[in-house]
């Protein structure tokens, strides 16, 4: 009675929950806090705080240099002892000091000191009622001469394995996992998890160091959420605590973590190799100058102070971070004459295109930071429809000069006749066999370069920095790994064709946070390659997380697509605000294209004010303004199934929830392929105002759970045509003409579950073959 009585009483919330757990850490330096100023150094005891949540304590009493023996006799043990209560978790890991066999102060056998010092803290541990779990040694980096990895620990990691056994205490098998992840880091890449670094990053290090045992914070996060990954594979009690993310199912130890990188202290003023800042003096080579030589000297930063600063296209380097203090301009110069003609890619194919203002190729650790603002002198590139300006904006841009199409191109403004007979070239830039660069001089003003074009990069940051008026889009990484936008802002007009703000494109590990983007095109886009080259590349834009960004006039606030051919995957998209953009969440691609999107993740978006759907899904896009202009009339495709090849294009695996848009013409619009239907999305938790409901087109596995809608048009709150197996649970919505739509004789397995359909004034609708039988109610 009095069991039932407690729990009675906790269900109502009478009865508080008990205290969260204290997590007690002893170990040697690789666990060990570290000082946070002027140091890389990090124990990944440090970082295991982060893989908790808030109010789990804790308290690492790892020491540098310490081993088993010494930890005891130095009563630091006793220290820890006298603190713990029951319920008290104590991770322990040693095994790098007590190998020091010279050292007899730290010396433990493996298999008689060390073992039984592990006995000792078990036993006692547990005589406090306290938790103990047995770490085993992590891994140092050493790989031979043929690129091998090689383990140093001798017996210590499998005498932990058996005390672990015997005293039927959990194992954390860091010794085992780390190697896992050194391995595949591989000899070159697992050099950025250490504290190795190079002369004058560090004034407690000026000369530099090499270290291959000891963390920084990028390899110390990475070793703290393998120990995070098994205590959940392991379903120690410890789990419950563990830090979730915004997405369903996963936790922070899930979710990708990304370096960034260091620079040197050293600081090269622009004015000391000749820049003005007067507006009218060209500084290329001053500040092209300026890069060069901070990176042959070893990188630093490359300053440019308030001011504005004319200049041609730059070329970064290797270890240099372009900064701009505030009220500096850079301002690239509206004569196309200095931008050269190169071999690059546009829209996921190779061609040839005017070098970008900012340029890197095959780069590692480059940075542009600062308060300054980078203005790539967009309006004289451009064309411009006249549709997308007033009347006086249209009559002030033809006086300016340039020229206005004829016929069905009276419409059309063009920057000069370059850019129209460019135009009006099939595939104009796209690299064709036999062809150079200078074979495409005549269209070169056509040829136009995105602002920032960074291609083959690793450890890339840009932080804090304006990038505006971009001649096509504005931040562009191709092929780079590890690269982290922070507070960037992107603005381009919004009548900028194919102003996009940042497209990234076939690159691994990324960060887009606190940005903001107000552009002429897509706002954050993934990208990987068009049709057969990029199948051909077959590289996926894959691990990165976008979250508390901002987006206001784009045509997509999240897009994928429509070049994906490369694939993408493990996307996690989470606390961003789309404010006014075209669509909310755009995912767009078409036949030719092939490639696999999946393990989608979206989570806490806010919309208002969306021209066009919420959320759309498209596997028929045409290229085409998202909404439609006025007077503009578009002709739904026509239906047909093709034979499924290496070019057919895949959507599945989508998670969407937490979604709250206020206003839109359409809640959710799904059009898949009929020989590839949109498959497995999850949407749950959304609350949407628009004119219309949820169209659903040849998809498969469709689910809706606890959505509201609120809509304003006549007809069907939801439309399901040709698609199979999809569920609405918990539809919640204050009236309609009809609840749904079920077209298509294919159109099966339809389940609507916790939802009153009869406060619509009919309830279904069959028609073009679809029957009764499709659809059931519960």
């Amino acid at each position: 009675m009095k069991i039932y009585i407690t729990i009675l009483l906790s269900m109502i919330g009478l009865v508080q929950p008990g205290p969260k757990p204290r997590i007690f850490m002893i170990g040697d330096s690789t666990m060990a806090d570290k000082p946070l100023i002027d140091n890389p150094e990090r124990g990944w005891g440090q970082l295991f705080p982060l893989f908790f949540e808030p109010d789990v304590q804790v308290k690492n009493y790892a020491v540098n240099g310490r081993s088993t023996k010494s930890f005891i006799n130095e009563h630091r043990w006793d220290t820890v002892l006298a603190q713990l209560r029951a319920g008290d978790w104590v991770m322990i890991q040693f095994g790098h000091n007590d190998q020091k066999i010279k050292d007899s102060s730290r010396y433990a056998a493996p298999h008689t000191t060390y073992k039984e010092n592990l006995l000792r803290f078990v036993r006692e541990a547990r005589a406090k009622g306290a938790h103990p779990v047995l770490i085993t040694p992590v891994m140092r980096r050493k790989f031979d001469d043929k690129g091998r990895f090689v383990d140093q620990h001798g017996d210590y990691p499998g005498v932990v394995r058996e005390v672990a056994a015997a005293q039927d205490v959990p194992l954390i098998d860091l010794h085992k996992s780390s190697e896992a992840l050194l391995v595949q880091q591989g000899p070159e890449g697992s050099v950025k998890m250490f504290k190795t670094t190079p002369a004058g990053h560090y004034s407690t290090l000026p000369e530099g160091v090499t270290d291959n045992t000891h963390f920084n914070t990028y390899g110390a996060t990475l070793i703290a959420g393998l120990v995070a990954k098994e205590i959940h594979g392991k379903k120690l009690p410890l789990a419950q605590y563990l830090a979730k993310t915004p997405f369903e199912g996963k936790y922070r130890f899930d979710l990708p973590v990304i370096y960034e990188p260091h620079f040197r202290r050293d600081t090269f003023n622009i004015t000391a190799f000749g820049a003005k800042a007067d507006g009218v003096t060209l500084n290329t080579q001053s500040i092209n100058k300026a890069i060069t030589t901070c990176s042959s000297k070893g990188g630093g930063v490359v300053l440019v102070p308030a001011g504005m600063w004319l200049t041609g296209p730059l070329t970064m380097q290797s270890n240099v971070n372009l900064h701009l203090l505030a009220g500096a301009v850079l301002q690239f110069t509206e004569d196309h004459d200095q931008y050269p003609l190169v071999e690059t890619t546009y829209e996921g194919l190779e061609a040839v295109r005017c070098q970008a203002p900012v340029w890197g190729v095959n780069l590692e650790n480059i940075a542009i930071t600062g308060k300054g603002i980078i203005d790539g002198a967009g309006d004289s590139w451009r064309a411009v429809k006249k549709d997308k300006l007033t009347a006086s904006q249209w009559k002030k841009l033809v006086a300016s000069g340039g020229l206005v199409g004829e016929g069905k191109d009276s419409d059309m403004w063009y920057p000069s006749m370059e850019f129209y007979k460019g135009s009006k070239t099939k595939l104009a830039g796209v690299i064709m066999p036999g062809k150079k660069a200078a074979d495409y001089e005549e269209i070169k003003d056509f040829l136009r370069p995105n602002l920032i074009s960074l291609t083959g990069c690793k450890n890339v940051l840009l932080e804090g920095v304006t990038f505006q008026n971009s001649p096509a889009w504005c931040l562009h990484p191709l092929l780079c790994e590890h690269i982290t936008l922070r507070n960037v802002y992107a603005k381009n007009p919004w009548y900028a064709q194919n102003g996009d703000g940042v497209d990234l494109e076939s690159c691994r590990y990324a960060r887009i946070t606190h940005c903001t983007f107000d552009v002429g095109d897509d706002g954050i886009c993934i990208k990987s390659g068009r049709d057969e080259q990029g199948r051909k590349r077959g590289v996926p834009t894959e691990n990165a997380i976008i979250d508390y960004c901002t987006v206001y006039h784009a045509h997509g606030g999240f897009v994928i697509g429509s070049e994906m051919s490369g694939g993408a995957r493990n996307l996690y998209v989470s606390n961003c605000s789309f404010l006014g953009t075209d669509i909310g969440l755009r995912f767009k691609t078409t036949r030719g294209r092939g490639g696999v999107v999946e393990k989608i993740y979206i989570s806490d978006i806010n919309m208002k004010d969306i021209p066009g759907e919420a959320i759309r899904f498209d596997m028929y896009y045409m290229a085409k303004d998202p909404v439609p202009l006025a007077g503009e009339k578009r002709d739904a495709p026509k239906v047909q199934a093709f034979p499924v090849t290496e070019a057919t294009p895949q959507f599945k695996d989508f998670h969407i929830s937490n979604i709250i848009c206020k206003g839109a013409a359409k809640a959710v619009f799904i059009r898949g392929l009929p020989e590839m239907p949109i498959s497995n999305i999850h949407m749950s938790h959304m609350v949407i105002s628009a004119q219309k409901g949820i169209e659903c087109l040849e998809a498969k596995d469709v689910h809706f759970s606890d959505v509201q809608l609120f809509t304003k048009e006549k007809g069907p709150l939801v439309t399901v045509r040709s698609s199979q197996d999809i569920t609405l649970d918990n539809i919640r919505y204050d009236e309609a003409d009809m609840f749904m739509a079920v077209q298509g004789e294919s159109s099966r397995n339809i389940l609507v579950t916790g939802t009153d359909i009869r406060k619509s004034k009919e309830s279904t609708e069959f028609s073009a073959g679809a029957t009764r039988n499709a659809l059931q109610v519960k």
